[in-house]
Formats: C-alpha cells, structure tokens, sequence
C-alpha cells in the first residue's frame, strides 16, 4: 500500500502536488489544512485520512479529529498536529504514544521536515515539512512510502517549487 503524508498547506495544494498524490491509496494530511478546498481535491484522489491544525477553522474542525489512532498493514499509526519530536514531545504527543504505542507518529505544524527513529519508544516519527506557500519554508515538501509486509519501505521525500 502506498502513502502520502502531507501537511500544513494552509489552504493551498499545488498541482504538481496532486498529481503526484494520485499513485497513493492513502493520503494522510497532519492538519493546518487551511480551507475545504483542499480536503474535496484530496478526497477526489482517493482515501483521506486528516486531523486539524491550530490554524483550522470550525469548518475543518467538523470533519477533522484533533488525532487519528488507527492500524493498517499491520502497523499502529498516530497522528497529532503538534507534536515536536523525538526527545522533544509535547505533553499532548508523549500522552498519546504512551496510550497507543505506535509503530509511526506522525506530526506537523513547524514546517521542518524530519523523519527519525525514537529507539525509546519504538517507533518512527514522520513530519513531513509544509506543502503549502505560507511559511519560512523555501521548498514544498511531501512524504512517500509503502508499507509491506508489517514494514514501511521505499521510504520518498518529493520536493516542489515554493
């Protein structure tokens, strides 16, 4: 299975993004979604998976959850929007890993891409850095894998002009 991790479009998602989202059969977006709009051209890809950010309105709010615990392929996944790092949890992402004991946490909101083991709680955490144009980023970043056999794989970051 195919995933794409995406997060903090805050209301924009370019084409180029889209397009390469459609070989995906999951797309995960960690909140800071930004506008309706950009959850319909997700949704019209195929299976979306989202939680809200500090920027989302009530309008995001009502479809979105604040997290996503959920297993697929075999695999525990998390999904929190704010949720620092490895080492670096807020109290809101420590509370949860402990409870849920995933095989990947995933978080967004600082617009930094990084994607490292936590060999103390076992697990890999993935942020995927900012898609959208709002930001000191310079480049829009995405994240792609598979995961086969109980294992994520093929593990992609994809780069667009800002």
């Amino acid at each position: 299975m195919k995933i794409g991790v995406l997060s903090d479009t805050h209301g924009y998602i370019g084409n180029d993004m889209l397009e390469t989202l459609r070989c995906c059969q999951e797309i995960w977006h960690i909140g800071d979604v930004g506008s309706l709009d950009v959850l319909s051209q997700l949704r019209d890809i195929g299976e979306l998976r989202v939680v809200y950010g500090n920027i989302d309105g009530r309008d995001i709010r009502g479809y979105a959850p604040e997290f996503l615990v959920f297993d697929i392929e075999g695999l525990r996944i998390v999904m929190l929007h704010i949720g620092g790092y490895p080492g670096r949890y807020t109290s809101r992402a420590k509370e949860l890993i402990l409870q849920h004991q995933p095989n990947i946490f995933l978080s967004g909101h600082s617009h930094i891409l990084k994607i490292m083991p936590d060999r103390i709680h076992d697990l890999l955490h993935i942020n995927p850095g900012a898609a959208g144009k709002s930001g000191f980023h310079t480049v829009r970043t995405m994240v792609q894998f598979d995961i086969i056999d109980y294992k994520v794989l093929n593990m992609q970051v994809v780069e667009f002009d800002k």
